[in-house]
């Protein structure tokens, strides 16, 4: 009996261990989830990311473009900014967006803190300035008090708010899809179709950029690698950080992670389905033409990297009060 125990408990380990082998050797990892390091930062840059007092219109706030109730974008081509002016370029999603080497397609910004800076200034986003949008807070006292506890003293400057936006947004991971659980060990987790999909997506070369946790976000690659992608787009990609010829529609690759919440696709948003954006990457970046079939499977498996959203609760934001500037939406 003994004997005929320790076997099966062998026999468990080896299932166990080789299950682990597997995951540990497909292109994608699983996602972990965050336990905030400073829950008070945390709680100050949730705030933040939903106040729209940081734009000059008092409308616009960071949910606007990157709604969490959306797949963390807004679900439109380009996005809407100041005075209903038309953005350049698709927002990308801010779920697992701590994930990416860089911010923004052309990733002209190192982090999440630098990237939280740009579109409170930026006069087709938010069109503030970063002094206007500090006084804003400076004059609220419930909001010099959160800083206080958040940061040791109520000091507001761009610096803080730029670190508390970073410290929520770090917290926006998805983990938990389908395709998680099946590298975890549930075998049970995808079906056949989904399977073969997955297959297919590593053996047709798309794990050479969509790779990592976030299925991309690690590296940047031109759009059009074996032929040109028609556009009416003027955005340049990587060619208007670095000047250079060789990096003109180089971008950084997007995360696939909750690629059926994030629709439209590509950084022009011209694309409203997964079928039609596989069948365009699958010419454009490996000369193949996926059939129906194939362009199913692969769109099946995507959908299982769908994971937990976030669940925020809504932050309830201080009111102004007569020293607070005056927004200005028209």
């Amino acid at each position: 009996m003994i004997r005929i125990l320790m076997t099966s408990m062998l026999l468990i380990s080896t299932l166990v261990v080789s299950s682990a082998v597997s995951a540990s050797n497909e292109p994608i990892q699983p996602i972990k989830a965050v336990t905030p390091k400073d829950p008070a930062l945390v709680e100050l840059g949730k705030m933040l990311f939903f106040d729209p007092r940081l734009s000059k219109s008092g409308w616009i706030s960071c949910n606007s473009c990157h709604n969490l109730s959306m797949g963390g974008t807004d679900n439109i081509p380009t996005s809407i900014g100041h005075a209903w002016q038309e953005g350049p370029i698709n927002a990308p999603t801010v779920l697992n967006s701590s994930m990416n080497l860089a911010q923004f397609w052309d990733g002209r910004a190192k982090d999440l803190k630098e990237q939280a800076g740009g579109p409170i200034a930026n006069p087709g986003e938010m069109a503030s300035t970063h002094e206007l949008a500090v006084s804003v807070l400076n004059s609220i006292p419930q909001y010099r008090a959160k800083f206080e506890k958040a940061f040791g003293s109520d000091k507001v400057d761009i610096d803080r708010v730029t670190t508390a936006i970073a410290a929520f947004e770090e917290t926006l991971v998805t983990p938990g899809s389908r395709f998680d659980k099946w590298l975890e060990g549930d075998k049970n987790a995808l079906n056949k179709q989904e399977l073969d999909g997955y297959k297919l997506f590593k053996s047709s070369g798309c794990t050479g950029c969509h790779n990592g946790p976030a299925v991309g976000g690690a590296l940047y690659q031109k759009l059009g690698v074996h032929h040109p992608y028609e556009t009416d787009s003027k955005i340049e990609g990587r060619k208007a950080v670095t000047g250079k010829d060789t990096d003109l529609n180089v971008f950084k690759v997007p995360t696939l992670r909750n690629i059926e919440l994030t629709y439209p696709y590509f950084h022009d948003g011209a694309v409203w389905t997964l079928e039609e954006a596989v069948k365009i990457m699958g010419k454009l970046q490996l000369d193949r033409d996926f059939n129906k079939k194939e362009i199913d499977s692969i769109v099946a498996f995507l959908k299982t990297l769908t994971g937990e959203q976030p669940d925020i609760k809504l932050p309830i934001l201080p009111p102004s009060n007569n020293d607070t500037p005056r927004p200005q939406p028209f």
